[in-house]
């Protein structure tokens, strides 16, 4: 066991919207370090969002985030010799964190030809209640609310 828990990291606002949540966006979007190109993906992403969609494309971004964000989640619990899928609420950090790995994974499996073009289609998708990163999160539900009998062994 370590004897001291890690400092937090504190992560600064993005240049363009000043806000840590698309900072913290665009560090999972990033791949080899490459933040600059992070940037002007998720930047223009969020320009064609605001081209399809009536309002601002930040707002869209920031509702498909809230709709990917799952509230609880499974963990396996060993009892006995069996090991158990027991529903736990998920913690408001790893929610945002979740909703953010779904949403660029399931992004970056579409079919479009490049990567801006990927994201503001599951943006827009999960912004309606569709798209991949949403059945994600329905999966994960469904999964909990089967196995509620077990919700006893939570630890």
């Amino acid at each position: 066991m370590r004897k001291a828990k890690p400092k937090k990291r504190y992560i600064l606002p993005d240049p363009k919207f000043g806000d840590t949540l698309v900072t913290k966006f665009v560090n999972y979007l990033m791949v080899d370090g490459k933040k600059s190109i992070a940037y002007n993906i998720f930047y223009q992403a969020i320009d064609i969002v605001e081209g399809k969609s009536e309002e601002s494309g930040l707002e869209t971004w920031k509702k498909a985030l809230n709709n990917v964000m799952p509230s609880v989640e499974v963990k396996s619990r060993r009892v006995g010799g069996a090991t158990f899928q027991v529903p736990l609420e998920v913690r408001p950090d790893r929610k945002i964190t979740l909703g953010i790995k779904w949403m660029i994974r399931y992004a970056r499996l579409r079919g479009e030809k490049t990567m801006k073009d990927r994201l503001a289609g599951e943006i827009l998708a999960a912004a309606k209640g569709e798209g991949a990163a949403i059945k994600k999160k329905d999966d994960t539900h469904r999964m909990a609310e089967a196995n509620k009998a077990f919700s006893h062994f939570r630890f």
